[in-house]
């Protein structure tokens, strides 16, 4: 009997969103526990050396959201406008001081992020993973030690977007892009494309 149902619901909800409805802002609450789960993931050789930053106050919003860029694809796109910018975000950090080479643990990351965002899509939440930033501004502003690396910025807030999952076409473009109607539509391989098993 398949009992993954709820759980892959989950997964099709967990799409890259980067609209947001600013009058229901996510809490600082709400993003402390999404780290006290993820205090329970998978860690290469369990190091646990990732570390987090819990931004919600409105200058730090801003300032992030001044020095990260989004969907890189969409041509002309420069992020949402300031009424839907995300009401949250967290940085994902890897202490150097437990792993000197931070890139061999971004698979903690990895799956740090997509726990996060699962946990935010049960709630009702949504977000995006920002692999694009400002690295040298938001360490100045924030003043984080030298020994914390800076390996990903997840924004969140109350999706707005309207997100549409479909096969890849003919020509096997996984580019995602907006129609005229402003939905988001993400082209994604088919099964048998990526299954190696016939």
């Amino acid at each position: 009997m398949n009992n993954h149902g709820n759980l892959k619901k989950l997964v099709l909800k967990n799409r890259s969103y980067r609209e947001f409805d600013g009058s229901l802002p996510i809490s600082y609450e709400n993003l402390h526990g999404y780290i006290e789960s993820v205090r329970f993931t998978p860690s290469t050789v369990n190091l646990q050396p990732l570390k987090y930053y819990i931004a919600v106050r409105p200058e730090e919003l801003k300032l992030i959201r001044e020095n990260i860029k989004f969907a890189g694809l969409l041509p002309g796109y420069n992020g949402p406008d300031k009424e839907h910018n995300p009401t949250g975000y967290i940085i994902i950090f890897t202490d150097k001081d437990i792993a000197p080479k931070p890139e061999g643990f971004d698979k903690d990351v990895g799956i740090a992020a997509q726990t996060i965002l699962l946990e935010a899509v049960e709630e009702g939440f949504g977000g995006c993973m920002i692999g694009s930033f400002n690295e040298a501004e938001i360490r100045r502003y924030f003043n984080f030690p030298e020994n914390l690396s800076i390996r990903l910025i997840i924004a969140l807030g109350k999706p707005l977007t309207e997100i549409v999952l479909e096969d890849t076409g003919s020509d096997g473009s996984t580019a995602y892009y907006r129609d005229k109607n402003s939905v988001h539509h993400v082209p994604k391989r088919p099964l048998s494309e990526i299954l190696l098993n016939k």
